[in-house]
């Protein structure tokens, strides 16, 4: 019962550490986007499209693929 218990509790805090994960990839694509990058306009949509899924899949509690998401971001901005 205890490995049990033990085990619920580790998953649930390893969620946690992921989901505050996000907020600090957004603030860095964030930060990235207001110092104007020089990309193309398809790329800078792309860019803030990967944003905003990252934002609204984060908000889904799919964090994985939140955090997915900002990663795509942050390479096309060269973070």
């Amino acid at each position: 019962m205890k490995k049990l218990v033990l085990s619920v509790v580790l998953c649930v805090s390893a969620a946690g550490v992921w989901a505050h994960g996000c907020p600090g990839e957004m603030k860095v694509v964030d930060a990235k986007l207001a110092t104007s990058p020089k990309l193309s306009d398809a790329d800078m949509a792309k860019v803030k499209q990967l944003r905003a899924d990252g934002e609204k899949l984060h908000k889904e509690g799919k964090h994985t693929d939140s955090m997915k998401a900002l990663a795509d971001a942050k390479k096309l901005l060269g973070v």
